[in-house]
């Protein structure tokens, strides 16, 4: 089978995923999953999700290149990229991700400063006088 695109999203974050039968190689812009993410165990885990529900760790390569925000919200945007990739190669896997809300955006974003406060909502404290 040849290449599959998908496109993950999180907060300002956007991955792009190609994934192709292989050995279970995973690249992150040019680097392992190691030493993109170092020691945070708990995300490393977060982004192995989706591979280890279908049960696809070492049947796929996938490579990725990821952009914008953070290393947590870069990570859940390739979880969701994966997820989206591993249902355009095998459409029946929608129905082993669906339960974990692997293939559901997560549309939440910062939101904006307004004029006149501080933050978006906070604001300077008051006084009467």
């Amino acid at each position: 089978m040849a290449k599959v695109y998908a496109t993950g999203r999180r907060k300002t974050s956007i991955s792009k995923v190609w994934l192709e039968v292989g050995t279970g190689e995973l690249t992150i812009n040019g680097q392992s999953l190691d030493a993109w993410l170092g020691g945070h165990e708990a995300i490393k885990k977060r982004v192995m999700q989706p591979l280890e529900v279908t049960k696809q760790e070492t049947s796929v390569n996938i490579v990725v290149k990821t952009l914008g925000g953070g290393y947590s919200a870069q990570a859940d945007a390739v979880r969701h990229g994966i997820s989206r990739a591993l249902v355009a190669y095998d459409e029946q896997f929608r129905a082993v991700l669906k339960p974990y809300g692997l293939l559901t955006r997560d549309a939440r974003s910062v939101e904006r400063k307004k004029y006149g406060r501080r933050k978006a909502r906070k604001s300077g404290q008051f006084s009467k006088r």
